[in-house]
């Protein structure tokens, strides 16, 4: 017997806010600001960057400074600056669709938490710039939980903040590898993984995704589908 979900726990950049190639150049910028990077080559340290998309910022910088955390705080504390210096020359903007998908979920009886590697500030100017204070139920970034992914920790602590009965009863979505593995590693009930930023299918499928869709919008009726919406929901 399926156990209905109550839960659905979203990734940010990549997910359901539209990434555009917004990392990849702050961390290009805090890179050249910093030299954090300097002792590989770019195309490698680019390359690290992403495969390890959706991962805490401050743990990419880490391998990147040889393991030296100072320098990696440093180069956080740029790439956060960039990110934002970034969004405030383009804006910020959803992957299409994404607040109505977010609005379907919640109408189908589901908690949505929003869970990102960005530090506080940056997931706050993110979440100010798209004006869904009010849509969302919870942001998480690593700080809150403990570890950033692929650790479950992210996960677990929106399970726990919204007092959630199960692991069994909370979906994860997210477009990277890292995204997979920490829903894997929590336990959760379905895990999906989209085609709308860092990763492409056989990866998310490799990772362990439970489907994988073109888009956060693909996420209510695939759960519809499997009857994994909660009773409320379907029997209205």
């Amino acid at each position: 017997m399926t156990t209905p979900l109550e839960l659905v726990v979203l990734d940010m950049a990549g997910t359901t806010v539209l990434d555009d190639g917004v990392v990849e150049q702050a961390f290009q910028r805090a890179a050249e600001r910093t030299g954090v990077a300097d002792r590989m080559p770019w195309a490698e340290a680019l390359d690290y960057v992403r495969v390890t998309m959706g991962q805490s910022k401050i743990d990419v910088f880490t391998h990147l400074a040889s393991g030296d955390r100072a320098a990696a705080e440093r180069a956080t504390a740029a790439f956060e600056g960039a990110y934002a210096e970034i969004v405030a020359e383009q804006g910020v903007s959803e992957i299409p669709g994404a607040a109505d998908a977010i609005q379907e979920l919640k109408d189908a009886g589901l908690t949505v938490v929003l869970t990102t590697g960005f530090a506080p500030v940056t997931r706050d100017a993110l979440i100010d710039g798209l004006g869904w204070q009010d849509l969302i139920d919870l942001v998480l970034s690593p700080v809150d939980a403990g570890r950033g992914r692929p650790a479950p920790d992210l996960v677990l602590t929106a399970l726990l903040r919204t007092q959630t009965s199960s692991v069994r009863a909370v979906a994860v979505a997210g477009d990277t590898v890292s995204d997979v593995e920490s829903g894997r590693r929590a336990g959760a009930g379905f895990v999906a993984g989209v085609l709308t930023g860092a990763h492409d299918r056989p990866a998310l499928s490799a990772a362990g995704a439970d489907a994988v869709l073109s888009d956060v919008t693909a996420l209510r009726g695939v759960l519809a589908q499997r009857e994994l919406l909660p009773l409320v929901a379907t029997s209205s």
